[in-house]
């Protein structure tokens, strides 16, 4: 808890699938996918990464032209690099904008970030293939974005920041198995065990029943006739 923060200072796979950063294990495929690639940020790319911000969200009708003027408003702009795609040359709603000065580069991180441009609330940030250590694209499971649709949802950046963990007392034999003994396992397997104990254990206490039962439920058939019917015979007499 100490050395805890909202936005990730290293890029770490695991943590950033989880919504607080206190994963143990992979919960997706991506995840695990994220953890084994050795990713290697574009050479082909230049500029400086300190003073290059990430545009997101943008409308595929969007130009440059259009990103050179808008982002000008906080400083001068050394280049511009929207991302297509290298067969049909369309827009991928992305893009790279490099400011001269650090300060215009700050001042459009915070002012431009949900900015609507041709019908779009776009989503800005740093640049962080280059800076960021441990960096690794959506595209191999990393990343800080997803749907919630998708179940591949990533934590840890500007859009979507870590929550503050809840730390819980630890409580021997509590239901959940977050006592110092062990910790619950949430696989199928663990659910399975689970549900079969509990089944297990409601066939005992049945068990258990019906033998505190049996003497006198099930007792000599003919001795209970005998009685019931003797007691009916002193029930008429009184009444007459």
């Amino acid at each position: 808890m100490a050395d805890w923060a909202p936005i990730a200072k290293e890029y770490d796979p695991l943590k950033a699938g989880s919504i607080d950063g206190t994963d143990e294990e992979p919960h997706d495929r991506a995840i695990w996918r994220a953890m084994l690639a050795r990713y290697v940020p574009n050479k082909g790319v230049t500029g400086d990464p300190n003073l290059t911000l990430f545009v997101a969200r943008l409308n595929l009708q969007t130009t440059e032209e259009k990103l050179r003027e808008v982002f000008s408003r906080y400083g001068d702009i050394r280049k511009v690099r929207l991302v297509r795609d290298l067969v049909t040359g369309f827009s991928k709603g992305y893009a790279f904008v490099e400011y001269k000065e650090e300060r215009a580069l700050l001042k459009a991180h915070r002012d431009a970030n949900r900015l609507v441009i041709d019908q779009h609330e776009i989503f800005v940030d740093f640049e962080l293939e280059r800076t960021l250590k441990g960096w690794i694209p959506r595209r191999l499971g990393g990343g800080f974005g997803g749907k919630k649709e998708s179940g591949q949802l990533r934590f840890g950046g500007r859009d979507r920041p870590f929550r503050k963990p809840i730390n819980l007392p630890n409580v021997k034999n509590d239901f959940y198995g977050e006592g110092s003994s062990e910790k619950r396992n949430w696989s199928r397997e663990g659910t399975r065990d689970w549900r079969t104990r509990e089944r297990d254990h409601e066939r005992s206490r049945d068990k258990r029943w019906g033998e505190r039962e049996r003497p006198w439920a099930w007792g000599d058939s003919e001795r209970d006739s005998r009685e019931e019917r003797s007691r009916g015979r002193d029930r008429r007499d009184r009444d007459r």
